[in-house]
């Protein structure tokens, strides 16, 4: 009943499944990086069930990981840490919202939302991945050629090291920063570049290596 006694709720289920399967996959992500570090993100003293759950299934699965760091931070205390101190993280495990949070917080810490790429696994794989910007699309400045599309070509590389061609990945991922170094930059990120510009400079720091080789 709409008026001045209105209530919403919102109910988040976190079932032992779903949860120890990101975890798991953030703990193996996390055995093959160098620093072999993984971050959990929680809010458990506020969430007194479902993260204070979250955290329990972490520490579980922590025991089964006896070569990977772990530390535990508040999402509040995260969000500061993504600002003041990046370089001491590594991989980091959250809840979808909190997640959600981090990655456009981590995007505009890159310095625009038009670079990180993103992707929905199905780690069984017997399902296919989805492959997109962290931002998704932007269907407001649609057909302006304002867009960033780095975003969107490493997400294609995400896919191609998904499927075996991490060298290929690699040097998508190269090209695309070899060309942001060499100051050819969109709207978002200061510069004059159009969406296509941006897209051939890409393209022709993969054809100089293709030469170089």
């Amino acid at each position: 009943m709409r008026g001045e006694h209105e209530v919403a709720i919102q109910t988040s289920v976190f079932t032992r499944h779903a949860v120890e399967r990101v975890m798991r996959f953030a703990f193996e992500l996390a055995r093959k990086s160098p620093k072999r570090k993984l971050t959990c993100v929680t809010k458990s003293n506020a969430c007194q069930y479902s993260m204070v759950f979250w955290d329990e299934v972490f520490a579980e699965l922590a025991k089964q990981y006896p070569d990977v760091t772990t530390d535990k931070w508040h999402i509040d205390s995260m969000a500061a840490r993504f600002v003041t101190k990046p370089d001491a993280l590594d991989v980091v495990v959250a809840s979808n919202l909190f997640a959600d949070i981090l990655t456009d917080l981590g995007g505009a810490i890159q310095g625009s939302l038009g670079t990180p790429p993103s992707a929905n696994l199905n780690p069984e794989r017997k399902y296919p991945s989805m492959f997109e910007p962290v931002h998704g699309s932007a269907p407001d400045i649609a057909g302006k050629g304002l867009a960033n599309p780095c975003a969107t070509i490493l997400a294609a590389a995400q896919l191609l090291a998904s499927l075996g061609e991490g060298e290929m990945a690699q040097r998508v991922q190269d090209a695309v920063h070899a060309a942001l170094l060499d100051g050819v930059w969109t709207p978002d990120l200061g510069g004059t570049a159009t969406t296509k510009r941006m897209t051939e400079a890409i393209v022709e720091k993969l054809q100089e290596r293709d030469k170089e080789v």
